[in-house]
């Protein structure tokens, strides 16, 4: 394997870290300190961030994640792991290229499994917008690293799912516009068959955010939050790829 970047991703380095250190490195300070004041319910990013992604996708610096053309800038996995050392020089820079967890993964998701109606309504935007999205998969009675025992239910009536149960670390709630929910759909199943992907909409009636959940000391931003789902009530055509394939699609997602 070559291991040397190509003209290209050396290219693309070079225009990461000079935008890094003229443009975000002197902007760190007060847009970690408005992450952690401005964001909130309907707020997605504070507007020092909002102006410097409008200026990082002008630039082309923008959406370098994703493998697929079609979306993004079509490079290898190798050629973007290259491309982090240098977003990784600043905490919010990863932000301003849109390239952030928990966004990446959701947006994987989203182009890989999503219906046309999906990607119309939950990836376009976050591809584009400054919108953001959480993933809610952790259960606080449930250990991490054994999610066959989730506990939170999605129960298909009348064409619409009915979600029920208790997330945490729910990572990005503050803020977001959607959420994807990993729940029981078949309870009867095999271990890895018993749960699906549902899309939800953070304001649908019953979906609440109980508090944020502190990580190494630090609750702010966006953050990573207990949730609840009581009768939380989604249509059927949300169900985020196949019914029972969950646990796949977290693979595909956090592997």
């Amino acid at each position: 394997m070559d291991f040397a970047a190509s003209d290209r991703v050396s290219e693309l380095r070079e225009r990461i870290r000079a935008f890094t250190e003229e443009h975000v490195m002197p902007a760190e300070q007060e847009a970690v300190r408005a992450l952690d004041e401005e964001v909130r319910p309907g707020v997605a990013y504070p507007e020092l961030l909002v102006e410097l992604r409008e200026r990082a996708k002008a630039e082309g610096l923008w959406n370098l994640f994703l493998l697929d053309e079609e979306y993004g800038a079509g490079l290898t996995n190798w050629e973007y792991g290259m491309l982090c050392e240098d977003m990784g020089r600043s905490p919010v820079a990863p932000m301003v290229f849109n390239c952030s967890a928990p966004d990446t993964g959701n947006m994987e998701i989203l182009a890989e499994y999503g219906s046309p109606e999906m990607k119309q309504r939950w990836l376009e935007p976050l591809l584009a917008d400054h919108v953001r999205s959480c993933f809610s998969m952790t259960e606080p009675d449930t250990a991490g690293s054994d999610p066959t025992g989730l506990a939170a239910r999605a129960d298909l009536d009348g064409g619409e799912w009915v979600i029920n149960g208790r997330k945490w670390f729910t990572s990005g709630y503050n803020g977001a516009t959607l959420a994807i929910v990993m729940a029981v759909t078949d309870p009867d199943a095999a271990p890895h068959k018993r749960a699906s992907m549902v899309c939800v909409p953070v304001d649908t009636p019953g979906f609440t955010g109980v508090r944020p959940v502190s990580v190494m000391g630090h609750d702010g931003g966006p953050g990573h939050w207990e949730v609840t789902y009581e009768d939380v009530r989604v249509p059927e055509d949300q169900l985020l790829g196949p019914r029972g394939q969950g646990f796949s699609i977290a693979q595909a997602r956090l592997g």
